[in-house]
């Protein structure tokens, strides 16, 4: 009878661990844009319409960059910077993920869209704006929450105790 408690509460702890640790990815996420050059876009927020301004660092080729919220652009050897406008149609809230390409290597950053763009009537997408925004980003975040990590730290213990309690209990039933 002892070897189930044991077994139960050892199994209970797992669970427990299991589901109050964070994901493995959250902390590689953010080593996936390590390059050997350097690339922003400025200013990382702004309304459909608007221009933005393509920057890279330490690029030796022809620089590319393409993103569903503007015509694909390349920056020529040798130039750190080009412009984008951002299509009209572009949706407000949306972030959208722009990618630099330089000879074989590719990093990507996030361009937001804010607020309402002026109307443009004469603007008609065509196939090039059909690559959508960026999705499957929600909920994540760059830090931890001291909150959260209290609670998962008092339900790791209450886990713990319950288990060692079980544990370590003797009933007048079993003879021990």
């Amino acid at each position: 009878m002892r070897a189930i408690r044991v077994a139960s509460a050892a199994l209970l702890t797992a669970t427990a661990l299991t589901l109050t640790a964070p994901p493995v990815s959250a902390a590689v996420a953010g080593e996936e844009n390590i390059t050997s050059f350097g690339f922003r876009v400025t200013p990382s927020a702004i309304a459909a319409g608007g221009q933005v301004t393509l920057s890279v660092d330490g690029c030796e080729h022809n620089a590319k960059v393409t993103s569903g919220v503007f015509d694909d652009v390349t920056i020529p050897k040798g130039q750190k910077t080009a412009t984008a406008k951002v299509f009209w149609d572009a949706k407000p809230g949306a972030m959208y993920e722009v990618t630099f390409t330089c000879g074989p290597e590719s990093g990507t950053t996030d361009l937001t869209i804010v607020g309402g763009g002026q109307s443009n009537p004469s603007h008609h997408p065509t196939p090039q704006h059909t690559r959508g925004v960026k999705a499957g980003v929600g909920g994540s975040s760059d830090g931890f929450d001291a909150h959260q990590i209290a609670l998962g730290g008092a339900l790791i213990a209450g886990v713990l105790g319950t288990a060692y309690y079980w544990t370590r209990r003797r009933t007048g039933q079993d003879g021990s």
